[in-house]
């Protein structure tokens, strides 16, 4: 019996904007990747090259997400295992074992656990943070297309002084979290 390892990573749990992203990829150990690292540490030209090569060279991966409804429906967690489970269904092979970057672990029908730190110690993991982060990444590029006054081409949805200000400016759009803190408090102040 093949061992089939896949890891899985997020993208996008803190911003005030967009849905949260997953991503599992099963790894082909006949075709190596190099350069795999923690999404975070890679510049965004590094981590688009290596999505494609991701893509290429992969026995398997899937791309899922939760929306911005179900992020305020159950909570930013339970949304994020939700995407992550929904990553892993979306393989197309079934793995042997899940490696989850994080603490916390969705509930799926084989073997799973979480690494802290996954993402920069396990490749698997590493891969699976660069196609979650540029997965997530270009759909904030599509939602700047309709709402250009956010800048979301540029923070992505995360809270920076840009988005803050035009928060401020335009107030919440349907694609903000409305149970965040800073989003949640602008509604009430509109009441």
């Amino acid at each position: 019996m093949i061992h089939l390892i896949c890891g899985v990573d997020e993208a996008g749990r803190g911003p005030l904007a967009g849905p949260v992203y997953a991503a599992a990829v099963i790894l082909d150990p006949r075709r190596p990747i190099h350069g795999l690292a923690d999404s975070k540490k890679l510049s965004e030209r590094k981590r688009e090259v290596l999505a494609v090569e991701i893509r290429d060279r992969a026995l398997a991966h899937g791309i899922a997400w939760a929306s911005v409804a179900e992020i305020d429906s159950v909570n930013i967690l339970q949304a994020t295992l939700l995407a992550m489970r929904r990553a892993v269904e979306a393989l197309g092979v079934l793995p042997t074992e899940v490696l989850i970057d994080g603490n916390r672990c969705p509930q799926l029908s084989m073997p799973v656990r979480a690494i802290i730190g996954g993402d920069a110690s396990e490749p698997v993991i590493s891969a699976a943070s660069i196609l979650a982060k540029t997965a997530r990444d270009a759909e904030m590029r599509r939602i700047h297309l309709a709402f250009p006054q956010y800048g979301l081409d540029r923070h992505k949805g995360y809270d920076t002084a840009i988005h803050r200000a035009a928060l401020n400016l335009h107030g919440p759009a349907p694609f903000h979290r409305r149970s965040f803190a800073p989003v949640r408090a602008l509604l009430r102040e509109a009441e």
